[in-house]
């Protein structure tokens, strides 16, 4: 067997273990089909460890559930004696595993409601132009047209309205210093120029 690298075990610890108590309890509502609780999460957590690269594991607790998943289903599979009980349960368990679990709605809920929010703190003629463009669809000739603005402009404030919101995302959802002075400087009225 091969020896789990430290970047291995870290990543496990961080982004797996603590999952173990609610798949546990997603596994206990399910042991009556004939599986043992211990077996599959072991079972899990070697099929982790042997994976060549978990750079692509996006999100590790549907994909610990998935795995969990995939091995009672491969279980029953191979065994000579299913319960009759247990052919309704792998239909209840193909169903549930294709749909998101309640946690993973509400952390989507909450970046929706993030990403919301950077739009609505974004100036008031780029939030206008980003909306239109980005979230609406429309064309930037479209956009330049129902605003009166060049399309070059409509440009600019697409882009400037990107840079914003990349900005506050590289800060964790927190405008940077940078980012909170020109937001500032773009609230102010605009003096006029003599």
């Amino acid at each position: 067997m091969t020896d789990i690298s430290d970047d291995r075990a870290f990543w496990l610890s961080r982004h797996i273990l603590p999952h173990e108590g609610s798949l546990r309890a997603w596994l206990s509502r399910r042991a009556h089909i004939g599986f043992d609780i211990d077996d599959v999460i072991q079972e899990a957590y070697s099929r982790l460890v042997m994976l060549e690269t978990v750079s692509q594991i996006t999100n590790p607790r549907a994909y610990l559930f998935q795995t969990a998943h995939s091995i009672i289903l491969q279980d029953l599979r191979r065994s000579r004696i299913v319960p009759i009980g247990s052919i309704h349960e792998i239909g209840a368990l193909e169903l549930e595993a294709s749909e998101p679990l309640p946690d993973q709605l509400v952390d989507e809920r909450m970046e929706l409601e993030q990403v919301a929010a950077a739009i609505e703190a974004l100036p008031q003629r780029c939030r206008e132009v980003f909306m239109l463009r980005k979230v609406q669809g429309l064309s930037q000739r479209d956009v330049a047209i129902r605003l009166g603005l060049s399309e070059s402009t409509v440009e600019k404030h697409v882009a400037n309205g990107i840079g914003k919101l990349l900005d506050f995302f590289a800060h964790s959802g927190k405008w940077s210093a940078r980012a909170s002075r020109a937001r500032k400087r773009d609230s102010r009225p605009h003096e006029k120029r003599q």
